[in-house]
């Protein structure tokens, strides 16, 4: 036995490559990586290719390795050129994630010292980061005043653990973050089996469909679905909200959510945060609001306008990944009574019994679903610190203000535009010159067929990636700028490809 121990033990310690062998990986993977960046402005933002990346299984699994330049170079071909590049100023089609350099750093060092931020026991320091990062929050969207500095921040259970006060998780986006607010929601106004065919829970088709998705995970399929009209700004109509509600009481029905937007991910629509909010509290509705796009746009004076009534949530989905720029995988979910979101997530495992006493502060692992976590508070945390708030500011400001600029110059090219932008999503389509005769109703599918086409040739152009959506039955274009890599060149160059496409297909 001890024999094979140690025969296995040769074998597992190529595991822990040497200092040299470290010092060679890495400088090759920085090179391939520095190439990047150098380059990110003549990079496509979106690459046709007719493998997509297919070749990446001719090189399968198997017990002997690879040379680090065959890995770059099976990543380069089939991971990295295929496809939509998110870290592109050119990418204005979806809600971004961002990418910035610090963070990337930041998940770097996580995944060499490798804490465990799940429970405070074992690491005391990443769940104080997480839970410092959740207060900060917190304290923008108004859910709490910033600290007493002689205080240090400490309550009755220090800075991220005061019983009743708010709390949050620090999730892999906001999918995740919308199912702990709902499910806290369910269990706070104690929905059941026995009430939820009688429950009522209010929001409208512009929801983000993750909300969607969590009502059915969460169990509350079965609750009477309320989609409340909305305005010609796809805005939720207070007053419709308000006769729907009364009509549920006085039909002895269980009202007990209402979910708003905080820029819907169709057209960036902001609902009427503060009067849903006081109509949720005269109602007793628990208040969710899902500001995963939106949210950090109160850390512009426009942004904190257009929000205003935030602070009146229940339960509110962030997420960084987006208004804060960093890499895809970080959401948050506020939830503003921190032993209503405990009370949905807490299990004590007897093996976990060590972890119990000397807390100072709630563990991550007692708030959500999850147990095993991602040290995820550092690629936050670090950029925060190394550059400050004011460029975060700056970018979200520009963003607004791309996003004005583009409404006003397509309109100038002859496309039919929707409203002013609210934040920093455009809807817009051309109306071509219609071939004569149409039998009637043709004239719709056309313009959406020449829409379709239109998206399609700047897709293939590959410079900007742009998307689309249906509204009331209209293919339209969108443009979603959160790009932080996004600035007037690239509005420019969209403007500019616009007008070139338009005139090819006109001319067909």
């Amino acid at each position: 036995m001890i024999k094979r121990i140690k025969e296995l033990e040769r074998i597992s310690r190529l595991l822990e490559p040497t200092s040299a062998e470290r010092k060679e990986v890495r400088k090759k993977v920085i090179s391939y990586s520095e190439d990047f960046l150098k380059n990110i402005e003549k990079i496509k933002a979106y690459n046709v290719t007719p493998d997509k990346g297919i070749a990446l299984l001719e090189s399968p699994i198997t017990e002997t390795p690879i040379s680090t330049d065959k890995a770059i170079e099976l990543l380069q071909k089939n991971v990295d050129f295929p496809g939509l590049n998110p870290a592109s100023g050119g990418h204005l089609a979806y809600i971004p994630g961002g990418g910035i350099y610090y963070s990337a750093l930041g998940d770097y060092m996580a995944d060499i010292f490798n804490r465990y931020a799940g429970v405070f026991y074992a690491s005391p320091g990443a769940v104080r980061m997480e839970n410092m990062l959740i207060k900060w929050m917190a304290e923008i969207v108004g859910f709490t005043s910033p600290p007493d500095p002689l205080s240090h921040g400490r309550g009755e259970r220090g800075q991220g653990g005061v019983r009743g006060e708010v709390a949050g998780n620090l999730t892999s986006g906001g999918s995740l973050a919308n199912l702990m607010g709902i499910v806290t929601a369910r269990d706070a106004k104690n929905i059941s089996s026995a009430n939820i065919t009688k429950s009522v829970i209010y929001l409208t088709k512009q929801v983000h469909h993750s909300v969607s998705k969590a009502i059915r995970i969460a169990g509350l399929k079965e609750c009477v679905i309320r989609y409340v009209p909305m305005d010609a700004q796809s805005k939720m109509n207070v007053e419709e909200l308000q006769k729907i509600v009364l009509l549920d009481k006085k039909n002895k029905l269980n009202p007990f959510l209402v979910i708003a937007s905080a820029g819907t991910t169709d057209v960036g629509a902001v609902d009427p945060l503060e009067d849903i909010g006081k109509l949720a509290k005269k109602n007793d509705l628990w208040y969710h609001i899902d500001a995963a796009y939106g949210g950090f746009f109160v850390l512009t004076e426009e942004g904190k306008k257009k929000l205003k009534g935030i602070e009146l949530a229940d339960s509110l989905v962030i997420d960084p990944h987006k208004g804060l720029f960093l890499p895809y995988g970080l959401g948050v979910i506020l939830v503003k009574n921190a032993e209503k979101l405990r009370e949905s997530h807490f299990y004590q495992a007897q093996y976990l019994q060590d972890a119990i006493d000397g807390a100072d502060e709630d563990s991550p692992a007692d708030l959500s679903p999850e147990l095993t976590k991602h040290f995820r508070g550092l690629r936050l945390w670090l950029p925060l610190k190394l550059m400050g708030l004011k460029p975060f500011r700056a970018c979200l400001e520009e963003k607004l203000l791309l996003a004005k600029y583009f409404h006003n110059e397509v309109q100038k090219l002859g496309f039919e535009t929707g409203e002013e932008p609210q934040l920093s999503v455009v809807t817009y389509r051309w109306i071509p010159s219609q071939p004569r005769p149409l039998s009637p109703g043709r004239g719709e599918e056309y313009t959406n067929a020449f829409n379709k086409k239109l998206m399609e040739a700047v897709i293939a152009d590959g410079r900007i990636f742009i998307s689309s959506t249906m509204i009331d039955n209209k293919f339209t274009l969108r443009f979603a700028c959160l790009a932080f890599r996004t600035h007037l060149k690239q509005v420019d160059l969209l403007l500019k490809i616009l007008r070139e496409k338009v005139k090819e297909l006109e001319r067909k």
